[in-house]
């Protein structure tokens, strides 16, 4: 692109942003925005205050000047032109900046701080905390930078009327600067930021650190009755009716203040903001899962997450990208002031600071910002990236990172340009080829796309003039100065012009794909989308060179702290030191790559990219009409039929994508890659019986017909009959080998259809592998690593035991104070909650001695129990070389899962030998079976060496264990206890023997991690055995995985073996753990479980006990002329949700959920979901027929789930998923069948399967099941994803 081409480019921006901005100052100021369509000002909806999509960002503060002044500013270092562009930039700058201080005064406590709508922003308007930092503050923060000629003007240099009689200016003033309209700024926009961050701070009172959503700028948090800051919780000064107050907050929000906050406590020497901002971060940071992901929804009072999704868009986006630009904007600063240097009026002096420990110096540094930032992407790359067909990313869930939902949106177009900031350029750019292949799709980017689906999800069409996509362009373009960036800029200005341009400004679009506008200019389009476009046009801006650490905020504010302008350093004693750096080694990205160099003969790296058409056959442009001509183009007659067809139709190397791209761009000979589709294939195993109920130790749910049960770790297996295993190829491999990383690999990815996070495990009990007969499966043995098993003696103490029970077992309560895995966290903001667990797991434990406790007399004597030894494993690895030998073929032990037992393992006599730099005794490999050898002072074959020669028997040596003086800890793509930590010793010549003769029986050798404590294990083994790691290795005898060769055998690792109940918990924690467990099933077949527990397993728990007899409809408490409907669509739970929220106030008198359509008496949950009862899950709705009708609610029926699967909703399959209408009388049949015969034809493209049938006996499901999805009563904050409204036209 040319020079001039991109000055006209810039031009037309500024045209953009002057039609908007003079628009509203004229029409619209001093409110907060402007209604472009109506040309009217928009103000806050003050008939509806819960109307929280205005109100939380129109505070009433003349927002859209606030968003613009710092756009204006670097406008204002335009290049000189006949407009006079700068200079007009640069006075409407200063003359804005005027205007607002008129209205809301200097910031001072003279009468200069008055103004003619405020005193600062004391207004009665409640406003989101986050949405006022990032705007308001924010704003006011970046035009002060400008304004005192912290961030560069050109020519513009600001002459301060310094006086050396002047010693100390008050917080928030710097030496006046006239300015040309005779205004002298002296700092009035840092005193009004300052003004504005005060009135945020009560939201900071909380229990958790996080700030709570909303705060009134004038009263307070008085709606919030359980801050610390509200001591009279009966006091009704300033509360609202209604409903109470929301506490619901996110990721982002909370997270998301450090920035403003950070730069307003440097520039005004006020810690307070600063210190608050960061401890709200590292509040949602201590929240992250196991596997490093955030959630979306937090709770700001108890903490907990709201809803199980995680992913980079809405709700989570900005706290990632202020986790990095933190570490930018404190870079080359001293560590921040934490005390307070100076002394505030009692009155206006609020800290909630005080009731907080103080930060440590960790958590202040810019390091920590960058090592969350690291784990946090490793996470999201791991877990929530997707390369199939074209890289994107995903929702997961929280805790497991499976695959939850398949949708992008808008939001999450900002994630390439971070990428680009942290020196991912390479994932940056894959991942926005996505964005721009959407946005040449619809000319815009639509709230949410299915990439699922391949369109608009869920109706959220809409685009208010979001920036995030352009910003995105702009880091892109400034880190490779590829055209392609310039191109795409050009085709976003040219879209919002045609499509966004109204008399009085610019609106946003009610729906992409209609063209429909909204009558609202967003603030953030002039403060954002118009300044990125501009600085993406105007290379040569003095902000483009600047060399200081700056960032943009999330609104799209330029800040920095000012080098000379630092604070004095005082520090105070800090809190205890907390870990935020985390222990596993994630490898991040040091410098930032170079820009490669474009293809000979081409211009553009990125139009040469062989998959660049990946994005494109993705969103599915091939498949729609060119609507974006390239202006100029030349239009012919064809000769087939007569009809003009532009030159872009004919040219060979004509791409849809983008649209705007110059031929000249495209290499003439391109190719493209092979799409990258997933490979997959699917392990089905024979029928063999009925599955088993599911039993076990499990708290969590058990699903499916195969005795499925989700455990913490992955799934875990009851039963293989008919089991269906879903894999997939992954090349490069995400996992790693112990001896490097996996070049491919084939994963679980899902199991009866239930989809598996990356990280999740298959778990798969030795019996049901033991008992496997089938022709296509074997049983092998892992070539590296094993376990070696050790059976325990007992502890003195427990030794002394002989009648079983638990009271003798554990005299005392005080066996929990030296457990080791009962840790609590001291830095908890609530110090009783660490005494409360203590207390309910003591609490427990009476209740396992009250259940299990003896009669009080008895005169029979007790039988004799026989002692048991318990069992652990400790993963091991073999040796690699030409003097690795074989583990000795032992018969596999018992299960250590299957708790203590009396028998001997294989190998009973052990000989520890130091460090076996020196020859051993000669009895040693005679006499024991197994020598126990340190690492290190020489080499592993020279240990071996140093053993003496002997003649193989039953009690000679037939293990030699290297113990590891390293912890061992489990290296980044491999679960738990899988041994990732060791790495393999190298035996590079064949054993010999003292004497150098070579061995004619060489020595099996493992290494194990751990140092002294596996030794001291080691000491205290009663026996031990090497157990070979067990796997199934499935031989293909089709096309199936290789078509080349039809007859070759493939081995996959399904799944290495691991215990069900491999639950890593301390030895001396398993028999409370196994006590407990019997208690628990005691106290549920006897209704006398603790409250607390109760709460815990529901609602998976289930009782034989706990069967209901038949309910009828005229028990439910409902008027006379009630009528009542029953349908089946899908998980019951969203049913009820979905109808109780769309009929509550419209004639739903109540509804049940409950089974219908079997053949079996007093069907449970747990039967119902085995798919052998024949009953769906359905809903039973009472309706008034004078307000709803019944066609009405089958409408609705049809609208919130998918009628075309035959017995399946989304994820969830069986015949209890069906669809079906279940009619009561004639006209209710009539009726149905005309509703689907319509909606079949209308709706679904004829694809409808929905049964049509007669109601029969109705069962009501357990009571736990009403209402779930209902707040209070989903705690583990469930969401059903195949319940949704589609949007359709209305049937005739």
């Amino acid at each position: 692109m040319t020079p001039a081409r991109i000055a006209e480019l810039r031009q037309e921006t500024v045209s953009m942003f002057y039609h908007g901005f003079d628009n509203y100052m004229n029409v619209a100021f001093p409110e907060d925005e402007l209604r472009p369509v109506s040309c009217v000002p928009l103000t806050r909806d003050q008939q509806n205050p819960r109307n929280v999509e205005l109100n939380d960002v129109l505070g009433n503060y003349s927002l859209t000047l606030i968003d613009s002044l710092s756009t204006l500013a670097i406008i204002a270092s335009a290049p000189p032109d006949r407009e006079g562009t700068g200079t007009k930039a640069l006075r409407d700058f200063q003359d804005g900046t005027a205007a607002l201080v008129l209205q809301y005064g200097d910031g001072t406590s003279s009468t200069s701080g008055k103004g003619l709508r405020a005193r600062g922003f004391d207004v009665d308007s409640k406003v989101q905390v986050f949405e006022t930092v990032i705007r308001g503050v924010g704003g006011l923060l970046s035009a002060h930078l400008f304004a005192a000629g912290e961030l560069p003007i050109d020519r513009y240099k600001p002459r301060s009327e310094w006086s050396s009689s002047i010693k100390k200016l008050p917080k928030g003033e710097i030496p006046a600067i006239t300015w040309p309209n005779g205004f002298r700024y002296n700092g009035q926009l840092l005193r009004l930021a300052l003004d504005l961050a005060q009135r945020l701070l009560p939201a900071f009172y909380t229990h958790t650190g996080m700030p709570y959503p909303r705060v009134n700028l004038r009263h307070g948090i008085p709606f919030y009755l359980n801050s610390p800051l509200n001591h009279d919780p009966d006091s009704e000064d300033s509360t609202e009716d209604g409903a109470p107050e929301i506490t619901e907050t996110c990721s982002a929000g909370a997270g998301s203040l450090v920035l403003e906050f950070t730069v307003l406590s440097r520039l005004t020497g006020d810690p307070r903001f600063e210190q608050l901002a960061k401890r709200a971060f590292w509040a949602v940071w201590d929240r992250r899962s196991s596997i490093g992901l955030l959630g979306a929804g937090v709770d700001a009072e108890s903490g907990k997450w709201i809803g199980p999704y995680s992913g980079i868009g809405a709700g989570i986006d900005s706290f990632f990208e202020y986790a990095l630009k933190t570490h930018i904007l404190l870079s080359g600063h001293e560590l921040p002031n934490i005390t307070i240097p100076f002394e505030e009026p009692p009155d206006s002096w609020l800290d909630p600071n005080t009731i907080y420990n103080p930060l440590t110096a960790e958590e202040n540094s810019p390091d920590a910002f960058l090592a969350a930032w690291n784990e946090a992407h490793a996470a999201i790359k791991r877990h929530v990236y997707s390369g199939i067909h074209h890289p994107h990313y995903v929702n997961v869930h929280l805790s497991t990172g499976s695959p939850q939902a398949y949708w992008i949106d808008s939001l999450g177009a900002y994630y390439p340009g971070l990428l680009t900031l942290a020196g991912e350029v390479e994932e940056a750019i894959e991942t926005n080829l996505l964005y721009t292949a959407l946005w040449t799709r619809y000319a815009a980017l639509p709230e949410r796309w299915s990439v699922r689906d391949g369109h608009v999800e869920g109706g959220l069409g809409w685009w208010p003039g979001r920036p995030e996509f352009i910003e995105s362009n702009y880091h892109l373009y400034r880190a490779t100065g590829d055209p392609w960036y310039l191109h795409v800029g050009e085709m976003v200005l040219k879209d919002i012009k045609r499509r966004c341009w109204t008399e009085c400004g610019w609106a946003g679009l009610q729906d992409v794909r209609t063209g429909e506008k909204s009558d609202r200019m967003e603030s953030f389009f002039l403060g954002e989308t118009a300044k990125y476009l501009y600085l993406l046009f105007d290379p040569e801006h003095p902000l483009n060179s600047l060399d200081a650490a700056y960032v943009f905020t999330t609104e799209g504010h330029p800040l920095l702290i000012p080098r000379e302008k630092l604070p004095a350093i005082i520090r105070r004693k800090a809190g205890g030191a907390k870990e935020v750096q985390p222990r596993h080694e994630i490898r991040a990205r040091a410098t930032c790559p170079a820009p490669q160099p474009p293809l000979p003969f081409s211009i553009s790296t990125t139009a040469a990219r062989p998959d660049i058409f990946h994005a494109s056959s993705l969103v599915g442009l091939h498949h729609i009409p060119n609507t974006h001509v390239v202006e100029g183009a030349i239009y012919e007659k064809s000769q087939s039929n007569n009809e003009w067809i532009s030159d872009s139709q004919i040219l060979s190397n004509y791409t849809y994508y983008p649209w705007t791209l110059p031929d000249y761009l495209m290499p003439s000979n391109g190719t493209s890659n092979a799409l990258p589709l997933g490979q997959t294939f699917t392990i089905e195993f024979p029928t063999n019986a009925p599955a088993a109920t599911p039993s076990g130790h499990s708290n969590f749910m058990a699903f499916g017909p195969h005795g499925l049960v989700r455990l913490n770790e992955g799934i875990l297996v009851k039963s293989l009959s008919g089991l269906r295993l879903g894999m997939v190829y992954e090349s490069p491999s995400p996992f790693r080998a112990l001896d490097g990383p996996l070049h491919e690999t084939w994963r679980v990815w899902n199991i009866a259809n239930i989809a598996l996070g990356r990280d999740e495990q298959v778990f798969i009990p030795r019996e049901i592998i033991g008992e496997l007969n089938d022709p296509s499966f074997t049983r092998m043995r892992d070539p590296v690593m094993l376990d070696i098993v050790l059976q325990l003696e007992h502890d003195p103490q427990l030794n002394q035991n002989s009648s079983g029970n638990v009271e003798e077992l554990y005299p005392d309560e005080d066996v929990l104070e030296n457990s080791p895995g009962l840790a609590f966290d001291n830095s908890i903001a609530n110090p009783g909650l660490a005494s409360e667990y203590k207390t309910m797991l003591t609490s427990l434990l009476r209740h396992v001695k009250s259940a299990l406790r003896d009669p009080a007399a008895t005169l029979l004597p007790e039988p004799e129990i026989p002692q048991t030894y318990p069992s652990i494993k400790i993963p091991a690895i073999m040796p690699t070389g030409m003097g690795a030998a074989p583990i000795v073929d032992v018969a596999d032990s018992p299960d250590p899962s299957e708790g203590p037992r009396t028998d001997h393992l294989s190998w009973k006599t052990i000989y520890f030998a130091g460090d076996a730099c020196s020859k051993t005794p000669d009895e040693a490999p005679r006499k024991h079976e197994v020598i126990v050898i340190l690492r290190g002072g020489c080499t592993f074959y020279d240990k071996l060496a140093n053993i003496p020669s002997y003649s193989p028997s039953p009690v000679s040596l037939k293990l030699v264990i290297i113990i590891d003086h390293q912890s061992g800890e489990e290296d980044d793509g491999f679960p738990t206890g899988a041994g990732s930590g060791l790495f393999r010793p190298l035996l590079d010549r064949p054993q010999v023997t003292p004497s150098g003769l070579i061995r004619q029986n060489p020595i099996s050798m493992v290494m194990v991690a751990g140092g002294k404590e596996v030794e001291e294990l080691l000491r205290r083994s009663r026996s031990l055995l090497a157990l070979a790691t067990s796997s199934l290795s499935l031989v293909v005898a089709t096309l199936l995985i290789q078509p080349k060769s039809p007859s070759t055998k493939t081995n996959n690792n399904i799944q290495r073996y691991q215990s069900y109940h491999n639950l890593s918990l301390p030895l001396t924690l398993e028999p409370i753990l196994f006590a407990a467990l019997v208690a628990i099933a005691i106290a549920m077949a006897t209704n006398t479980l603790p409250l607390f527990l109760t709460r815990l397993l529901r609602p998976f728990s289930t009782s034989t006990s706990l069967h209901l007899a038949a309910t009828d409809a005229a028990a439910v408490n409902v008027p006379e002329g009630a009528k009542k409907a029953t349908i089946a669509a899908g998980c019951f739970w969203g049913v009820e949700h979905m109808f109780r929220k769309e009929f509550k106030s419209k004639g739903l008198y109540d509804a049940r959920v409950g089974y219908i359509g079997g053949d079996t008496a007093s069907p449970s949950y747990r039967s119902v979901c085995s798919g052998t009862t024949g009953h769906a899950e359905a809903l039973q709705v009472f309706y008034d027929p004078s307000k709803v009708t019944y066609s009405q609610l089958l409408q609705f029926f049809y609208k919130m789930h998918d009628p075309t699967t035959a017995n399946r909703q989304g994820p969830d399959a069986g015949s209890q998923y069906r669809s079906a209408i279940f009619y009561h009388d004639e006209e209710q049949e009539k009726v149905a069948r005309e509703v689907t015969e319509k909606v079949n034809e209308k709706w679904w493209g004829g694809k409808v399967v929905t049964q049509i049938l007669p109601a029969g006996q109705w069962w009501d499901a357990e009571d736990y099941h009403q209402k779930y999805l209902e707040p209070g009563n989903n705690p583990g904050g469930y969401e059903c994803p195949s319940h949704f409204l589609r949007s359709f036209p209305p049937l005739e």
